[in-house]
């Protein structure tokens, strides 16, 4: 055994060298801490974990696993910035629910990973400290919001890392990264102690090496919060592989989206790549079947007027009197407008700008109730889909990371959104599986959806698609 093999451990694989005495928890710590200085060019933190790793719990199923948290989740050890000007120095004085039932669960909070500011972006471009990098190739983009922690993981840093996804902040820069981006049923995992963006899409996700690592988190953070009312109250399923092995593949009924997925103007090797993969399906005896969703391209604008009403909405707490940056002023105006010049970055304003609009009196029922109808017939739309089907798939991205500092404008980088955000504005829990590479070596991913609180029947399929695409790559 080298110390290079463990950074590609899983969770279960760590957790038996524990048990059999291969390896100790403060070994494999500063193990992660070597690593976190040999990737210090990639950007992958705000807060970088402690130099000397502190006391490690030896109970739990997650005892002594290091996972990476974004930094727009509250944390009592570290200030939680949303990579923002504006709350650079805020220091929480309660752990989110998720963070504290990491710790309860004896996993050690592994630093604090960069994004996109809010939460808002593709490209974790957007953000106070810098860019993320690439693992691969540093020219490209780790993809966004949640790039620092997709990095965390595809580097080799630590096994896993939280991340929160509003409309495909996980999945994407999972795919573009090369690892396994979950992403639960809104309101299946609570949402306390998470900066809001857009509280009606915002959720925690994550990423892992595996599907079973991430059924082990799923385990630790879903079931109800009596202190967050969006948290639903309902039983949490059992998705561990000894109670959802992968499915039998006669026994899996797959929907794919044709005229979705045709709409979309894709990378050719991505293209290909998910043809072959689809093929795998049908020849492993997999039932692949066409479904039609009609109102699904109508979904990326509903989300952008959604999303950014709701971000006007929230952001507007920020005003430079209760908390965050607060900027000299004669009066109340003139130091709530400069605390608001100073603190946010211009994609942020952007945001908040579009969404003031959409909400502005003569505009509100034209464009956000307008948005709210076609957000509810696409739901209704998924709910029918899910009637004939167990899971859909479709490409996660339609391109693979792009070069860093690519101007591609609003519209560009919204069309790499077109597979991940209905998904979000429906609510339903998902998966990015990797799935290939491009001619350049760049990864790819599928994505794998369910309906709503379907994790169980997710992780079942998911199982057997990561068996099935085991070491896939395209033709190109």
């Amino acid at each position: 055994m080298t110390t290079s093999e463990w950074s590609t451990w899983t969770i279960a694989r760590l957790q038996a060298a524990y048990a059999d005495g291969q390896l100790s928890a403060q070994e494999y710590l500063a193990h992660c801490l070597r690593r976190v200085e040999q990737s210090g060019g990639l950007n992958a933190f705000i807060s970088e974990p402690p130099r000397q790793p502190t006391a490690v719990a030896d109970e739990g199923i997650l005892a002594g696993v290091p996972v990476a948290v974004k930094d727009n989740i509250c944390t009592t050890d570290f200030v939680t910035t949303a990579a923002s000007e504006m709350l650079q120095e805020y220091q929480p004085v309660q752990d989110a629910t998720v963070v504290a039932r990491l710790r309860e669960a004896g996993a050690v909070i592994f630093g604090k990973t960069n994004l996109d500011e809010f939460g808002m972006g593709a490209t974790t471009e957007h953000s106070f400290a810098g860019p993320t990098l690439h693992p691969l190739d540093t020219h490209r983009v780790a993809g966004g919001s949640s790039g620092g922690s997709a990095v965390c993981v595809a580097a080799g840093i630590c096994p896993a890392a939280l991340g929160s996804d509003t409309g495909g902040s996980v999945r994407q820069p999972a795919s573009f990264c090369g690892v396994v981006g979950f992403k639960p049923s809104w309101g299946r995992v609570s949402r306390r102690g998470l900066i809001a963006f857009a509280s009606s899409l915002d959720q925690v996700g994550w990423f892992t090496r595996t599907v079973d690592d991430a059924a082990v988190l799923f385990s630790v953070l879903a079931g109800a919060d009596e202190q967050d009312a969006t948290c639903v109250d309902r039983a949490v399923p059992d998705v561990d592989p000894g109670s959802v092995p992968a499915c039998e593949p006669q026994q899996l009924v797959v929907g794919l989206p044709t005229g979705w997925i045709n709409e979309v103007k894709m990378q050719p090797a991505v293209k290909a790549g998910f043809q072959q993969f689809v093929r795998r399906l049908e020849e492993s005896g997999v039932c692949v079947r066409e479904v039609k969703l009609h109102r699904i391209e109508l979904a990326s604008a509903a989300y952008r007027v959604i999303a950014t009403a709701e971000a006007s909405s929230n952001l507007a707490r920020y005003d430079g009197v209760r908390y965050g940056k607060r900027a000299a002023g004669k009066d109340f105006d003139q130091l709530c407008r400069r605390s608001r010049t100073e603190g946010f970055g211009q994609e942020v304003k952007r945001r908040i700008m579009l969404g003031a609009y959409v909400l502005s009196e003569g505009y509100v029922e034209q464009y956000y109730e307008q948005a709210c109808r076609v957000r509810g017939a696409i739901i209704e739309e998924f709910r029918q889909g899910f009637e004939q089907v167990d899971v859909m798939v479709t490409p996660t991205t339609p391109t693979t990371a792009y070069q860093r500092g690519q101007k591609l404008g609003p519209l560009g980088a919204y069309a790499g959104d077109e597979f991940v955000v209905p998904v979000s504005l429906a609510g339903l829990p998902a998966m990015s599986l990797p799935a290939g590479v491009d001619e350049d070596g760049m990864p790819f991913g599928v994505q794998v959806t369910a309906a709503a609180f379907g994790e169980r029947r997710l992780f079942g399929a998911a199982r057997l698609l990561e068996e099935l695409n085991s070491g896939g790559e395209t033709d190109e």
